[in-house]
């Protein structure tokens, strides 16, 4: 029950992880970095952010370093700026921190095979009340955040090439579907109803 348990986490979490990437896979580093958002998100932003997440919270929660830890973000880098995981420096390259991605992920998969599912950790960002966790838990909270990311990066790369799906293997759309004739019939569905309290546009 428990191997499996561990499994499913394990492919769930791996999943999300690899949508992030695939969403960012053959553009140019300007079209990934590009903000897409009133916020400012961009699609490297996305994977840098994601990176850091998995590193920080399988990583120093237990008590472990990353092999990769000096390519990582410190603590203290969010004093000075909130947004510092959410966007490439000039000297950062998206090819960098794809890759990163990817051995934060080789990490990551080797930490959640090595301890139990009931190994209690510390998050030492968390109030001091609530920081003890158990990587249980822990694996559905950051699974949350990375898959909550992964659809805000299919929206992302929909936008800049119409490139949709699920997966690279598996889009999960209908194959033959006229998506134009798709687009007029819901605008003309919303078109009927009064148009109150717009936003502005945010450009």
């Amino acid at each position: 029950m428990t191997n499996s348990e561990k499994e499913a986490l394990q492919r769930y979490l791996r999943l999300a992880r690899e949508a992030v990437l695939w969403k960012a896979d053959g553009l140019s580093e300007r079209e990934l970095r590009l903000p897409r958002t009133p916020t400012g998100t961009s699609l490297i932003g996305i994977v840098k952010h994601c990176l850091n997440v998995e590193a920080g919270y399988f990583g120093t929660t237990f008590g472990r370093t990353p092999p990769m830890s000096t390519e990582l973000i410190p603590l203290n880098a969010y004093d000075q700026d909130p947004q510092v995981d959410w966007y490439a420096t000039e000297e950062e390259s998206a090819a960098e921190l794809i890759d990163l991605y990817r051995r934060v992920g080789e990490y990551v998969d080797a930490t959640l095979e090595e301890l139990p599912l009931d190994t209690v950790g510390r998050v030492p960002w968390w109030p001091p009340e609530r920081a003890e966790i158990a990587l249980r838990q822990l694996i559905v909270y950051v699974l949350e955040d990375i898959a909550r990311h992964a659809g805000h990066a299919d929206i992302l790369r929909e936008q800049i090439d119409g490139a949709a799906g699920l997966s690279a293997t598996h889009t999960n759309l209908p194959g033959e579907a006229d998506w134009p004739a798709y687009v007029r019939k819901l605008s003309a569905i919303a078109e009927r109803f009064p148009d109150e309290g717009a936003a502005d546009d945010w450009e």
